[in-house]
């Protein structure tokens, strides 16, 4: 079984990595302010200013450990990866089905149903949780939007075509968000929530989503390449230069158990605060470096916590989920599975 292994997040500006024997070393005004051993590590994100040493991008490279520059606020800018030792066949086996429409609906359809049955679950656990205590309105509301998913989840798995697929997925999508903002407990009116945004952000919680969905993409894409899998060529999502197509198709599963949750999670619990955020001019909004440390802490300790695989039936932490979905896929392309068994959330 494969380890879980830990992600370095470095946030301040102008930080230095290095290589000091086999330790990454961080440095801040010349001032050594961390280390890790290398073979712990499967991924060192940079947010911002960030310079690292020849040396140890190099040991990262030799080692498979993912290397990504991101913007302050979480967009993707760079990666920094050794020679991919993946299996050509698989990779093969990965790009004709994905020439395939028919084949790849078997996929995808799967993928997104997972992704509704898992929208469901969150709606289900906010009415266990907090019901009770909601006005009439917000529990029918939340009710009915439970019922259309539930619906939508049994539709999905009939669905032949591509376009029928994608139109299904995002009206879904448009049904969970439509009460969102019930999930959300917090009386401060800056969390208000009045629909998805993105590129950029124009509210607090749109920016907190984004950059959770940023440290799962890079999650996403580093199970698909530790397994052989080129993240580049999806199923659901279609071919697009720089666009990580197979990692946006896996990462539909997590998006509501992983990133959506603990975003609700940090509000709720007044983790993060309306203060935490920046108000840029053009309108778009960014959370700052203090609360930057505060969601990537949540992160991994989101990751730690123990799940039971609802396919394999084992114990496994859920930061190890995307490794396993990747290789059940992986399975799957090769034959060895009638069908991919997506992540749904109990």
């Amino acid at each position: 079984m494969r380890k879980h292994l830990n992600t370095i997040y470095v946030t301040t500006e102008d930080a230095w990595l290095r290589k000091d024997g086999a330790n990454i070393v961080v440095e801040v005004e010349g001032k050594e302010r961390g280390r890790a051993p290398l073979h712990l590590l499967e991924g060192i994100m940079c947010f911002g200013r960030i310079g690292a040493s020849p040396a140890l991008l190099a040991a990262c490279a030799e080692a498979g450990i993912a290397f990504s520059y991101l913007s302050p606020i979480g967009r993707f800018l760079a990666r920094v990866e050794g020679p991919r030792s993946g299996n050509v066949l698989l990779r093969r086996a990965q790009y004709r089905v994905a020439d395939d429409n028919t084949r790849s609906v078997l996929i995808a359809r799967y993928i997104v149903a997972a992704k509704v049955a898992n929208q469901r679950t969150v709606i289900r656990r906010v009415l266990r949780d907090y019901g009770a205590s909601s006005p009439e309105a917000s529990q029918k509301a939340l009710q009915a939007a439970e019922a259309w998913l539930t619906d939508t989840t049994r539709r999905i798995v009939k669905v032949t075509d591509m376009d029928s697929l994608r139109g299904i997925e995002g009206e879904a999508a448009r049904v969970y968000f439509s009460v969102f903002n019930l999930f959300i407990r917090s009386e401060d009116p800056a969390f208000q929530f009045g629909g998805r945004s993105r590129r950029p952000p124009l509210d607090r919680v749109n920016a907190l989503l984004s950059f959770l969905y940023a440290l799962l993409g890079h999650d996403c894409r580093s199970a698909l390449e530790s397994v052989g899998l080129d993240p580049q060529v999806g199923f659901l999502h279609a071919d697009r230069p720089g666009r990580t197509s197979l990692a946006l198709d896996l990462m539909e599963e997590f998006r509501p158990v992983l990133a959506d949750r603990l975003a609700l999670n940090l509000i709720n619990r007044a983790q993060v605060r309306a203060a935490d955020f920046t108000c840029h001019e053009g309108g778009g909004i960014t959370l700052h470096d203090d609360a930057r440390k505060t969601v990537l802490t949540a992160w991994q300790e989101r990751k730690k916590q123990e799940i039971r695989h609802p396919f394999l039936g084992e114990t496994m932490t859920f930061g190890l989920v995307a490794h396993m979905q990747a290789l059940l896929l992986s399975r799957y392309l090769r034959g060895e599975l009638d069908a991919y068994p997506a992540f749904i959330w109990k």
